[in-house]
């Protein structure tokens, strides 16, 4: 058996990739655990692997055991090693896939060396995973030159499939982060290009592990998961659109108390299907989402929380001014102003869900928000914009608009000659919103863009942002495919927006000139074209 299978559409392994190693893995499989002669699925490993949030010496390693698996602690061998061919093995162990966690196995590997790439697998019952790639942090103090990594959000299964995927896992990438809605919580469109399970919202936790294993079959997006660590952090869609805190979107349809336990097993589901350490392991309503990644002294990358702590939305731009509104929470926007203030690294990078900028919906005196994004908590906004001043370099990349908005940050947007104090790159969807219609997008956002002056670009096109970071300059790439209604689809480099060291905001955007995609089309179904209608940034439903 090859202990090196091929991962989904991945082609850069290594040239190695599918040969038979020599030898099997170094481990028991019985030690400390009551061995099981029960017969397991021939796809134990339909979910994929994963690898996530990289330390200077460690990474945690991540699978979860697919199909009708028995009521009890499953042995699952792990294995890391230097090469692909696992001949240079580093470490290895056994640990116990539980049915309280869903059959989920989260290894957190240390003793690692800083900066270096390393290959990993498990097995279980004789079966063995495709193998993942991952990468550790540099030391903390280390002098790094250049630090390459993608940022992406919003992938509606329904919505599209996830060619973006295709092209972002061969690209060379330090890592990936993920700004929210992995999934969506919306019942089966029978109109969609391809349909979620089930025939209503998740609710218990069966439903939503069936919904996450469900995106998690998805070729294209094992791949991407398999070719590096992942950093996440989620937004509204992994547990009911447009919550906070315990406030569902709907209170006259659902109750505190079902909320409540919506949310426990939302949270519960996540954690299962995400590489993340045990410190992020819910305990009932609460989970440790926020947190923060040292690249050298280049760069710190403040992981932020904008569901779980904030206040309901408001209704008025007058109630938005509320200064006890609060987007993070006091014990959050704590954290994060110490961080930024002393995380002594180059850059400041802030994985953050919903868009900070001010972004009016339409044209004309009068003025229109959608106050579920950082437009609705203006005097937080207000007290932390006035922090970037005493900031090495922030930038914040954020998700959820299902378009690209880049835009520099003042604390004042109604006045343009206050001065900048940082960039924002809003980076658009995989999919969700389907193939984008392009000339109502500007037909509706261009003339409002005249009368923003902070906003600096804007598309809504489908793909994912690659950033390059030196000490000199970050350069963000914007990588849009041509269609997510096809199972394949080409990729190309939309713009380049380049923030310059010690000078806040958009430095220069430059466009590329390669030609126009795909027109957008309605999928069709035996060859006769159908309507489906998607949710994009026309609306404020996300």
């Amino acid at each position: 058996m090859s202990l090196n299978q091929p991962i989904g559409r991945r082609l850069l392994l290594s040239a190695a990739a599918g040969a038979v190693a020599t030898g099997p893995l170094l481990v028991n499989p019985t030690a400390g655990y009551a061995h099981t002669s029960t017969t397991l699925p021939s796809d134990v490993f339909g979910l994929g692997v994963a690898s996530g949030d990289p330390l200077p010496d460690a990474v945690v390693l991540w699978t979860r055991l697919h199909g009708a698996i028995p009521d009890r602690a499953v042995p699952v061998e792990w294995e890391i090693a230097a090469d692909p061919l696992f001949r240079r093995s580093r470490r290895s162990g056994v640990t116990a896939a539980r049915p309280a966690l869903g059959h989920s196995v989260h290894v957190d590997v240390r003793g690692l060396r800083p900066d270096t790439e390393y290959h990993y697998r498990f097995r279980v019952a004789g079966q063995i995973s495709p193998t993942g790639r991952t990468r550790t942090a540099p030391a903390a103090a280390s002098k790094l030159r250049h630090l390459r990594f993608a940022f992406a959000s919003c992938q509606d299964y329904q919505a599209g499939f996830y060619t973006a995927y295709q092209h972002l896992a061969a690209e060379d990438l330090a890592f990936v982060a993920f700004l929210g809605d992995y999934i969506y919580e919306g019942p089966s469109n029978p109109a969609a290009v391809r349909q979620h399970e089930g025939s209503d919202e998740p609710y218990t936790l069966e439903q939503y592990r069936n919904r996450h294993a469900q995106y998690k079959t998805d070729p294209d997006l094992q791949a991407a998961h398999a070719a590096f660590p992942w950093i996440v952090t989620f937004d509204d869609h992994e547990v009911d659109n447009n919550w906070a805190d315990e406030i569902p979107q709907d209170p006259a349809l659902q109750t505190p108390s079902a909320f409540r336990a919506r949310r426990i097993a939302a949270f519960q589901a996540y954690y299962e299907h995400m590489p993340l350490r045990r410190s992020s392991l819910p305990h009932g309503l609460d989970m440790q989402i926020y947190r923060r990644f040292r690249f050298g002294s280049l760069a710190s990358v403040h992981v932020v929380d904008t569901r779980q702590y904030r206040s309901d939305q408001p209704a008025t731009l007058e109630a938005a001014q509320d200064p006890a509104l609060s987007m993070t929470g006091p014990e959050q926007e704590s954290w994060l102003v110490n961080g930024l203030r002393h995380s002594g690294a180059r850059w400041n990078l802030l994985a953050n869900q919903v868009m900070w900028a001010q972004n009016d919906r339409k044209a004309g005196p009068e003025q229109v928000f959608d106050f579920d994004n950082w437009d609705g908590y203006r005097a937080q906004r207000t007290r932390l914009l006035k922090l970037f001043r005493e900031v090495g370099n922030p930038v914040v990349l954020t998700g959820d608009r299902h378009c690209t908005w880049v835009s520099d940050l003042r604390p004042n947007f109604d006045d343009p000659s206050t001065p900048v104090v940082g960039a924002e790159i809003t980076g658009t969807s995989i999919t969700s919103g389907g193939n984008a219609n392009t000339a109502s997008f500007h037909a509706t956002y261009d003339p409002i863009m005249a009368e923003s002056p902070h906003w600096r670009y804007i598309d809504n096109q489908r793909g994912y942002v690659v950033c390059d970071v030196t000490r000199e300059r970050m350069v963000s790439s914007l990588r849009l495919v041509d269609t997510v209604w096809a199972p394949t689809a080409t990729v190309r480099t939309a713009a380049d927006f380049v923030v310059e060291s010690g000078r806040p905001g958009i430095a220069e955007v430059i466009e590329s000139a390669t030609s126009t995609p795909r027109a957008a089309s309605s999928p069709t179904q035996g060859g006769t074209p159908r309507a489906f209608d998607v949710t994009d940034d026309q609306g404020l439903d996300r």
